[in-house]
């Protein structure tokens, strides 16, 4: 990986999903912008925020798809990453910062 890049595996989030009021919303339904989960795999020599292993949250219109060794990663600069979860916070923080 170069420069500021970061490259991530996808969450699986095909099929139906359920509301915090347990309502279920099926995977056919239309969905406005909505930002997406992803580990981050790999990253370049300027990246400083985040660690492989993490996991980032980002806007799945403004990626780059390229596939490697027959599975599917998405390519992003390290600026258009919204948050990141990571799990080396000390204990009794959330682990979640934006």
């Amino acid at each position: 990986m170069l420069h500021d890049r970061v490259l991530v595996s996808l969450e699986d989030e095909a099929g139906e999903r359920r509301s915090g009021g347990g309502i279920v919303i099926p995977a056919t339904a239309s969905v406005g912008k909505r930002l997406a989960w992803a580990q981050v795999v790999a990253t370049g020599q300027n990246v400083r925020q985040v660690q492989v292993g993490d996991r980032v949250l980002f806007d799945p219109e403004d990626r780059g798809e390229v596939e490697l060794h027959s599975k599917e990663y998405v390519l992003l600069r390290e600026r258009d990453i919204h948050a990141v979860a990571a799990p080396r916070v000390d204990d009794g923080q959330t682990g979640l910062y934006l």
